[in-house]
């Protein structure tokens, strides 16, 4: 605005000049000049000649012309620059209404933001769709909670709530409304890699949607204590089904083969979909929830790691033990190939209902690798070694083939590895129709299923 000011008056004071410089210079008749009256003793005026007459006439002419010329160049000059001011007031004005306009925008996005902080309930921001609960709000954001309310939701963070214990806190069952439920991860203490997992988590989750990894839906920093909230996955984690009460009784091998499949699918987004691409570094059986379903999602995303974000082989070793790739143990390398790895290891888990390391005395353990491996191969031992609760209800191929896979994932070597792609492909044909793969369950039937 103060340059719009100051170029009226530069147009004002150029008005001025025009108009000092448009006025002509009037040349009087000569016959109208008044004389003073002449005294007695005065001497006489001479007489005008006639050629000076016609002189100051022509004069007079020439001069009206002139002031003609000089009020048209006026008019032309002062219609020019009220154009000029014209636009510009009218762009001032267009610049001025859209500055307003973002003002508005901005100020409603605040004004959200500012409600969110003040808790308002997390329903109001999340609706449900076949089953599923999504955010409503931008795309990339979650909602920011308010601390109190969280801990009212979980009973003041109570036992009886608790759903599952991580490195960092546990996971606790809250609930917003009478029908609302969510899954509050809690990670308390300062740490420095505590604040970094809960950093990545954060920052991940807000970009990654994919029907097989977990949805956040919203978080809270509250002095030393800083909070998750999930959809709730209402069968937990794959590890509680296989190796809890229920002792895998829950999961048959169509609903086993759907689980890794689905597993297999969130891995692809993260190795070939995203871009950068993201290695989890933490896959393993706890971290695979299942819904009501048994959907699978991938969860605990603290440890993940861009690639190209930075160089992978000065990463801090993480993992869990029994899911870490050799290469990555001994030498610290991580590429994609690790989580194919652990994939394998969680293959394992579903075809055999063991755990990765089990305890052969109280200083020496046993890997689900190393124990299987040998019998993986042997088509007459394979059978054997199934989990007791599926032993007897799959196609024998089918068996094979699942066996083929583990022991590719579980190479030594990265580069014998296959990628998730050719993994995921080699699944689809292993699960039914109707849970999400190719297989006709109707033609597949009778003399090649084990019997007892």
């Amino acid at each position: 605005m103060k340059i719009f000011i100051s170029f009226l008056l530069v147009l004002i004071l150029d008005f001025e000049i025009i108009s000092n410089e448009a006025r002509p210079i009037i040349f009087l008749p000569i016959s109208t000049i008044s004389v003073p009256e002449s005294s007695p003793s005065a001497a006489p005026i001479p007489s005008i000649p006639s050629s000076m007459a016609d002189f100051s006439s022509g004069t007079q002419l020439n001069a009206n012309k002139h002031q003609k010329n000089y009020s048209r160049k006026l008019l032309i000059g002062l219609i020019a620059s009220a154009s000029v001011m014209g636009i510009l007031i009218l762009s001032t004005m267009c610049l001025w209404i859209c500055h307003r306009k973002k003002i508005g925008k901005s100020s409603k996005m605040s004004t959200n933001k500012l409600d969110s902080l003040r808790g308002l309930p997390l329903s109001s921001f999340i609706t449900r769709s076949n089953g599923s609960i999504k955010t409503i709000n931008e795309k990339g954001s979650v909602v920011v909670m308010d601390y109190s309310l969280l801990e009212s939701s979980t009973n003041n963070f109570a036992e009886s709530e608790i759903l599952g214990e991580g490195g960092f806190g546990c996971v606790y069952k809250a609930r917003l409304d009478d029908s609302l439920f969510v899954a509050v991860k809690r990670l308390d203490g300062g740490s420095q890699d505590a604040i970094k997992e809960f950093q990545t988590e954060v920052d991940l989750l807000t970009k990654i949607q994919h029907p097989n990894i977990i949805t956040l839906l919203g978080y809270c920093v509250h002095n030393e204590t800083r909070l998750l909230v999930y959809e709730l996955m209402h069968n937990g984690s794959l590890e509680t089904q296989l190796h809890g009460p229920s002792s895998g009784s829950n999961l048959t091998w169509h609903c086993r083969m759907k689980i890794a499949l689905d597993t297999a699918r969130g891995l692809e987004y993260l190795h070939e979909n995203c871009k950068p691409s993201v290695i989890h570094r933490d896959l393993k059986s706890s971290n695979i929830l299942l819904d009501s379903s048994f959907n699978a999602k991938l969860s605990d995303f603290g440890l993940a790691v861009m690639d190209g974000a930075q160089n992978k082989n000065n990463i801090k070793l993480s993992g869990t033990l029994g899911y870490v790739a050799p290469e990555y143990l001994l030498d610290g390398k991580l590429t994609d190939k690790s989580d194919v790895y652990a994939f394998g290891v969680v293959l394992l888990e579903l075809l055999l209902g063991r755990r990765p390391v089990e305890k052969l005395a109280e200083s020496q353990c046993q890997s689900i690798v190393t124990w299987a491996m040998p019998q993986l191969t042997d088509r007459s031992k394979l059978p054997n070694i199934v989990d007791p609760v599926i032993r007897y209800t799959m196609d024998l191929k089918h068996l094979y083939q699942v066996a083929a896979v583990a022991v590719l994932c579980v190479q030594p070597e990265p580069s014998y590895r296959p990628l998730i792609t050719d993994v995921l492909h080699s699944l689809i044909p292993l699960v039914p129709v109707e849970l999400g793969g190719t297989l006709r369950v109707a033609q597949t039937r009778p003399s090649h299923t084990i019997e007892p």
